[in-house]
């Protein structure tokens, strides 16, 4: 039974709760069966006259530097390799969002906000790409081709709510988020310290970032109307109650 004078509970936040319900229905795959040049791959047309030393997404098999097998090295560079392509593709939705932030709240605090998850989230490709050129990899630069590899998608093109720019690029990632944590524990099944130590690094700082974007997404608000008179609640945001099974909690 409800006290009196408790918080009257409220219903999930629709944001969140979207952004929950995509995660479940996430496959999540890596593109481990794409190593080398492939003719209907954007950016591997081989019609050049420029010397050609390695193909896109191979380890070289000796002379790397790192004392790992040949196989190991070429399984880590695939799966870091498509991490830093999801994350290309986080760093232009960023962009995006950035530039069209609008708003009482948005113009300001979300516009430095959406500056600091661009500057972090390019750190992150770098880190990621160094690891994938230090295993003996080809990391992907071509564009196209690094949203044909990216576990996410850029949303479709147009002006949305910001509401709806934020829950998109918190769904990318809680996405992010899960397929760093695969390889990391497949890094551990296989040895391969450096880079499960690589990607705890940019784990923790997805982490933050999503955690920024939840708490903007949060139903309280200096920005409010007049809705906070009129429904007895005195401001406060009250308790909701959410799945368990949400990735969110």
């Amino acid at each position: 039974m409800q006290q009196p004078g408790s918080p009257t509970p409220q219903a999930p936040n629709p944001d969140l709760g979207a952004a929950a319900s995509s995660l479940r229905n996430f496959a999540g795959e890596f593109n481990l069966d794409k190593s080398g040049f492939d003719p209907t791959m954007p950016g591997h047309n081989t019609e050049h006259n420029m010397i050609t030393r390695q193909a896109p997404r191979t380890v070289k098999e000796v002379g790397a530097g790192i004392g790992l097998p040949y196989e190991v090295r070429q399984e880590m560079a695939l799966h870091l390799d498509d991490h830093q392509c999801a994350l290309t593709v986080a760093l232009h939705q960023y962009h995006k969002h950035h530039w069209m932030s609008e708003g009482a709240e948005g113009f300001l605090s979300l516009h430095d906000l959406l500056d600091e998850h661009i500057r972090v989230t390019q750190r992150n490709i770098d880190q990621v790409g160094e690891r994938v050129a230090r295993l003996g990899g080809v990391p992907t630069a071509h564009p196209v081709t690094q949203h044909e590899l990216s576990y996410i998608k850029h949303e479709v093109e147009g002006r949305y709510s910001i509401r709806d720019f934020l829950r998109n690029d918190l769904e990318h990632e809680l996405k992010i988020q899960e397929m760093l944590r695969r390889t990391i524990t497949r890094a551990h099944e296989l040895q391969d310290w450096g880079t499960a130590e690589v990607l705890q690094e940019v784990l923790r700082d997805r982490e933050d970032l999503a955690y920024h974007l939840y708490s903007v997404l949060e139903d309280d608000t200096l920005v409010r109307g007049m809705g906070h008179l009129l429904d007895g609640r005195q401001d406060r945001a009250g308790d909701r109650p959410m799945d368990p099974r949400s990735k969110l909690q």
